[in-house]
């Protein structure tokens, strides 16, 4: 966050600004039908994609399936972007989710880096819309506000949060964990249009 974004957001929380409006409304949260169905959540990345499907019956959330597409220097990023692309359509079709929710693209200072995440994203992203299912993205703050309630939370606070949350027996990875989050976070602040 640059000094102008601290400015504004000190500004805001001081009720001095109005130009800062919160993404979601809490009151509307509060009142919304809770999310039903499957979400597939994907923690996108070239060579460890996350990728977790979540259950939601009324407020009750239950991880059917994770895991991670670890992929090794050894196969070309050509390749690894249709695993992924293989990987997130072969779980589409099997579980069919409702909607599918992604790590929106954060910012990076190295062009590469970014080129190679949002290559990731773009394979991902294009099995779902190749089969008409609802995309939604969300900012990694975000998530970790929805799920934890602190914006800076550490992986591992993510990853143990979502194992009470969820009753899992253990913690998952954290590619797992981030595409679970993604996916929770989905649920708990989406308000139908």
């Amino acid at each position: 966050m640059n000094k102008s974004s601290r400015k504004l957001w000190a500004k805001h929380l001081a009720g001095k600004s109005s130009k800062l409006k919160p993404s979601v409304d809490a009151k509307a949260l509060l009142k919304k039908e809770p999310f039903s169905g499957r979400i597939l959540g994907i923690d996108p990345s070239l060579r460890g994609c996350g990728l977790a499907i979540l259950e939601c019956e009324g407020r009750a959330y239950r991880l059917l399936h994770s895991e991670t597409l670890k992929l090794g220097s050894n196969v070309s990023s050509i390749t690894c972007l249709g695993k992924i692309h293989e990987l997130v359509a072969h779980l589409l079709d099997l579980w069919q989710p409702r909607h599918v929710s992604c790590e929106e693209t954060i910012y990076v200072q190295n062009f590469k880096t970014a080129q190679i995440m949002g290559s990731a994203r773009g394979a991902a992203l294009s099995a779902a819309a190749i089969r008409e299912v609802p995309v939604f993205e969300y900012a990694p703050l975000r998530v970790k506000q929805a799920v934890v309630g602190f914006g800076r939370a550490s992986k591992e606070q993510m990853s143990q949060t979502l194992a009470q949350m969820l009753g899992l027996p253990q913690a998952l990875p954290f590619d797992q964990a981030d595409a679970l989050a993604i996916a929770l976070c989905h649920a708990l602040t989406w308000l139908p249009e």
